[in-house]
């Protein structure tokens, strides 16, 4: 479903081992019930359906007798079906011991047990033994024992309307016999089941776990408030409907913080600003007149020596005009970026937090600028690979890499090396750029983030620099509320900054 590179989630009590077990003892419990079932009531459900066997033959026996065609041929064949089928024994006699029908070989015991019961000859033990059934007018259905073999049977005995005496009846041994078989086949085919079922059942709440612990694992990084993991779903059912909508819920959160965040930074720099614009115009409107003086005064000499003609011929017209014409293009480039720090420290510009990859811009950026490094045959040093995500503003900290490579670039000697390194620390990513070189005096380290602070003022001029570059690094990283310093090496100095990775 999606990839963390986070501790696996510990969980106690696993829904997938909780159905397992839900459902094997559901299963269990089933297949108990139906034992129990077997045990106590299939020998009655048997008795009851003998009964009705016999009753059935009972009906024809006697619609038989009324028409005359007890003992014709077909008939006779017919009850024998009926007795192999349902393991009836019959026989049939009339009130003077002849014996009409019969099916069994043992007849002349059950021709005996009738004359017990035309008589009423019925030892007293076994009067003990015998349960009635079912009494009715011509006829009793009851339990007894035989009084020889000592097997107990289920019969039918009485008359027929035409007052042929019968009896019928069946063993009740098969009948147990039967139901201890069934017992014991159900028991072997319900541990089996119950085998597979658990086993089936496993792999089921696996499938139905697993997307659960996606969820639960997206969730988790949720809390920490990292957005960029995704629930896919691969089915259309009710689990990745609430992927679906934690999908949604990251989305939005991460859009509300993003605002939030916004509206903090802005909130903090407003109560921040306050006590500080009437001090920055004082200090802005100072600046401007001690930074333009000296470019003024210069403009202003040689333009007059060009009007006063004091050197008539073209070589010192055009240095004069070039001196003019630097001078002019120093004050606009001091003029802009005095007006875009004016803009920053005044705080009219509301600064939008916003979570990129910061490799990738960095990787970018260098691919636009490599050319400036060929040219000072300089060896740059970017190994980051992997994304780093961070929260700022692009555009903005754009600015600051810029100024702090353009820096670099100015700064850079000996080895002629400028390293960029991306350190990630807990829940922040400190950004670093190294050149080697002359180390910054440590009296002048906080001093450079001054306005039009020079440490070395005639190089500073060689290459064009107002002092105003790395005062703007400071009011963009002071704006988002975000730590920045520069750090001496024996071969050189690191500037840098920390930006938050996550909140």
């Amino acid at each position: 479903m999606f990839r963390t590179g986070q501790r696996p989630l510990q969980i106690r009590h696993s829904i997938r081992k909780k159905i397992t077990i839900l459902f094997s003892v559901v299963l269990m419990a089933a297949l108990t019930a139906c034992w129990l079932a077997n045990s106590f009531f299939l020998e009655r459900y048997y008795l009851s359906n003998k009964k009705d066997v016999l009753q059935d033959a009972y009906g024809r026996l006697d619609a038989a007798s009324g028409s005359e065609s007890l003992e014709t041929e077909s008939f006779i064949q017919l009850l024998s079906v009926i007795c192999e089928t349902n393991n009836i024994s019959l026989l049939v006699m009339d009130s003077s011991g002849y014996v009409k029908i019969y099916t069994t070989k043992d007849y002349m015991m059950m021709r005996r047990r009738l004359y017990d019961y035309l008589f009423g000859q019925v030892p007293p033990e076994n009067m003990e033994k015998m349960k009635v059934l079912e009494e009715q007018d011509y006829y009793s259905i009851r339990m007894c024992q035989d009084f020889d073999s000592k097997i107990e049977y289920v019969e039918m005995i009485g008359s027929l309307q035409s007052g042929e005496l019968f009896l019928m009846r069946t063993a009740l041994e098969p009948i147990r016999e039967s139901v201890q078989l069934a017992n014991r086949f159900l028991l072997y085919v319900g541990l089996s089941v119950l085998a597979i079922g658990a086993l089936i059942i496993q792999m089921l709440a696996k499938r139905i776990a697993e997307p659960l612990l996606e969820l639960a694992k997206l969730s988790e990084r949720m809390s920490n408030l990292e957005f960029d993991v995704k629930f896919y779903g691969k089915k259309d059912d009710e689990i990745t409907f609430l992927g679906n909508h934690m999908n949604r819920l990251s989305e939005t959160l991460e859009k509300t913080i993003s605002e939030l965040k916004t509206a903090n930074n802005e909130l903090q720099r407003d109560i921040e600003q306050k006590t500080r614009n009437d001090e920055m115009r004082k200090e802005f409107l100072s600046n401007i007149s001690h930074e333009l003086k000296t470019p003024i005064a210069l403009v202003q000499g040689y333009a007059e020596g060009l009007q006063e003609c004091i050197n008539d011929d073209p070589e010192s017209r055009s240095f004069y005009c070039e001196v003019i014409m630097d001078e002019a293009a120093k004050m606009n480039r001091m003029v802009k970026n005095l007006l875009t720090l004016n803009e920053l420290e005044f705080g009219n510009e509301v600064v939008t937090m916003e979570r990129f990859d910061l490799a990738f811009m960095i990787h970018n950026m260098l691919q636009s600028t490599r050319i400036l490094f060929e040219q000072k045959q300089v060896r740059l040093i970017y190994e980051q690979k992997e994304p780093v995500y961070v929260w700022a503003n692009e555009y903005k900290l754009e600015e600051v890499l810029n100024n702090y490579i353009s820096n670099a670039l100015n700064h850079v000697e000996g080895e002629k090396i400028i390293k960029i390194t991306l350190l990630s620390q807990s829940d922040r990513v400190r950004v670093g750029v190294f050149n080697t070189g002359k180390p910054i005096p440590e009296e002048d380290l906080l001093k450079i983030w001054d306005k039009f602070y020079k440490v070395d003022k005639a190089r500073t001029r060689e290459y064009g620099g107002s002092g105003v570059g790395l005062s703007i690094v400071k009011a963009i990283l002071e704006s988002m509320h975000r730590n920045y310093g520069a750090v001496n090496y024996e071969n050189g100095v690191e500037f840098w900054f920390d930006l938050d990775s996550r909140t």
